[in-house]
């Protein structure tokens, strides 16, 4: 009889979900910053289609809202290195942390795309549309390995191209 001596999973991508309490004071200055960026910025043209794209480093900016935002994006990264990786010490880590604000109207999105040299990626809700069905304000996650579809047959979502998530 067969006997299974080890198990592990290789090349996974963690996706790891924070909530932050108490959000709704951030979230109203976060959405006046960005009406206040927007008035005085075209934006750049990044994977926005039909939305704005902040310029430059969101980061480098002084507004409070901006600097808790930075702060709550750095302790998501020292927590989710933490959850992956008992071999470093977070606290040790010289991070490196760049942002921008994404504003969609109906119909504009985000193409699909990737963030090269990044141990992580995230993205802050601030605001979403109020839909119970369909696509709206949802976010894809790709998996980048070409030869999957053969794999589909097995109808294990260990090898699903695709994983939408309606964040909150």
């Amino acid at each position: 009889m067969i006997e299974q001596t080890k198990y592990e999973k290789l090349f996974s991508t963690p996706l790891l979900r924070f909530r932050l309490p108490e959000h709704e004071a951030l979230n109203d200055a976060l959405l006046e910053e960005g009406r206040r960026l927007r008035a005085q910025d075209e934006g750049a043209s990044k994977s926005n289609r039909g939305g704005w794209h902040s310029s430059g480093n969101l980061f480098e900016h002084d507004a409070p809202s901006i600097g808790t935002l930075r702060g709550e994006a750095e302790a998501a990264v020292l927590e989710a290195t933490r959850k992956i990786t008992t071999k470093v010490d977070p606290a040790t880590l010289r991070l490196k942390l760049f942002g921008w604000m994404n504003a969609n109207p109906p119909g504009g999105f985000n193409a699909p795309h990737t963030h090269p040299g990044a141990h992580w990626s995230g993205v802050y809700y601030v605001s979403q549309p109020e839909v119970e069905a369909g696509s709206s304000g949802m976010i894809e996650f790709l998996d980048p390995r070409s030869d999957l579809p053969n794999w589909r047959l097995l109808g294990s979502r260990a090898f699903a191209l695709k994983k939408k998530i309606r964040p909150t």
